[in-house]
């Protein structure tokens, strides 16, 4: 038996093979963030005419506060009551599942000829 030779590609079809992972990859991070799936979703709970004891705040965080140019806390209430919103749907995690285990799928079955090539050419030894 021959000698596995993976398939030679043109410089040309290289070129769009780096323009479409490229794509792909842009793809991949922008647009779960533009349909609202991603991103640093916030909860805040800001109290009516909030004081620095009801946001808990002491003395030295008060002082911080005042250094960073907060000096009341009706300013810095908004960033202290913010929380990250940690919830997620189950039907967002089912669908990355499927999607997650439909890529292997079909990059296993796409590759399958290549595959059974090079295992009958490293363990059939001819």
């Amino acid at each position: 038996m021959a000698r596995y030779e993976p398939p030679t590609q043109s410089k040309l079809g290289q070129i769009v093979d780096v323009i479409v992972l490229l794509v792909l990859t842009i793809g991949a991070l922008y647009i779960p963030l533009w349909l609202g799936l991603a991103g640093s979703a916030q909860t805040s709970n800001v109290p009516e005419n909030p004081t620095w004891e009801s946001l808990g705040q002491n003395a030295v965080m008060v002082e911080k506060w005042n250094q960073l140019g907060y000096a009341d806390p009706a300013a810095a209430a908004e960033l202290i009551t913010s929380r990250f919103d940690y919830s997620f749907s189950i039907g967002s995690l089912l669908m990355m599942i499927v999607v997650i285990v439909g890529y292997y799928a079909i990059m296993l079955r796409f590759s399958e000829k290549e595959y059974r090539e090079v295992i009958s050419e490293k363990f059939n030894g001819e």
